[in-house]
């Protein structure tokens, strides 16, 4: 059975994470994809509480009967990596012939700064998305070793981003159809982003 697992901040997940997972599942036979919120990302900041971008997830993926979520690294006690991650479900029982880590082109390019990054493309595929049209400008100056375990997938042009969002609702602008509608009346009930 393949395996996705989709790694991120999800700081709000919205309609372009969804449209990613979906392509890559399709694309690439993928049986199960499960969403990985990360609890305490070494290279971010002044990020919302993971609770709540846990529970953005649930609400997005709700419904879908091949996503699931993982609390994976919101339960873990010390910062969260990737290869720490992939290499938990590997002892859970998944082949890493069976495995594939999906995550967005900006983390791909910055892969060689990620803890144990070597490491990763013996555990799984990489798969990042790609705009069709679009020159992947970047993924050269990764080493050759991670190159050869990467995959692409083509989402239509979907300009939508996790800090436009967060922006927009801190701003009062309105969300709406940017993210799922229980997303959004999470956040609005919450009053995530808002200036405080």
């Amino acid at each position: 059975m393949k395996t996705g697992i989709m790694g991120g901040t999800f700081d709000p997940i919205h309609y372009g994470h969804l449209l990613a997972a979906e392509e890559a599942r399709r694309n690439l036979g993928i049986d199960r994809l499960i969403f990985v919120p990360t609890g305490d990302p070494p290279f971010k900041r002044d990020i919302t509480p993971a609770e709540d971008r846990y529970a953005m997830t649930l609400l997005a993926t709700a419904g879908v009967l091949e996503y699931s979520v993982s609390r994976i690294e919101i339960d873990r006690k010390e910062p969260t990596h990737t290869v720490d991650t992939l290499r938990a479900f590997i002892k859970s029982g998944i082949n890493p012939e069976d495995l594939y880590f999906i995550t967005g082109l900006d983390a791909m390019l910055s892969i060689t700064q990620w803890f144990d990054y070597e490491k990763i493309p013996e555990l799984c595929t990489l798969v990042t998305a790609r705009r069709p049209g679009y020159p992947v400008s970047g993924i050269e100056n990764l080493p050759k070793f991670v190159r050869d375990k990467l995959k692409y997938i083509e989402i239509p042009q979907f300009a939508i981003s996790s800090t436009e969002i967060r922006e927009r609702a801190r701003d009062g602008r309105g969300i709406r159809f940017l993210v799922p509608h229980l997303v959004q009346i999470y956040i609005e009930s919450n009053s995530l982003y808002k200036k405080i």
